[in-house]
Formats: structure tokens, C-alpha cells, sequence
């Protein structure tokens, strides 16, 4: 699944109860070589390009998280 502006993107965190890392999308980048990084502002006020890997991300649409 593919983001889009205003949609969450959850990391599972590495470690063993960590929390995870939420973040809400603020551009899709499409780059040449066909790789999507996102820039992401994340639930701690960091602002970060994103490139996920299979299975390291879970992306919540827009309408079907709370605000």
C-alpha cells in the first residue's frame, strides 16, 4: 500500500515493548529509480524523509485514523 498526504505511518519498534514510532505523512516523493520516500512529521515534532522496506511500516489511511 502506497501513502498519501494525511495518512499515519506506524514503525514497529526493534525492540521487545518499545513503543512504536508514529509519524503523519507530509509528501510522497516518487524518485527517478521508482523508490517512494516519504517526509514525514513525526508525533515528536521531527521532521524526517522516510524510505520504507518491506514489512518495516504500516500506513493508516487518512479516514481511518482518529485526528
Amino acid at each position: 500500500m502506497k501513502g498519501r498526504v494525511g495518512d499515519q505511518i506506524v514503525i514497529e519498534s526493534m525492540h521487545v515493548g518499545g513503543e512504536p514510532r508514529k509519524g503523519t505523512i507530509l509528501e510522497v516523493i516518487e524518485t527517478a529509480s521508482g523508490v517512494t520516500e516519504y517526509r514525514v512529521r513525526w508525533s515528536d515534532g521531527h521532521e524526517s524523509t522516510f524510505i520504507p522496506m518491506v514489512g518495516s511500516a504500516r500506513i493508516l489511511p487518512a479516514d481511518k485514523h482518529p485526528a
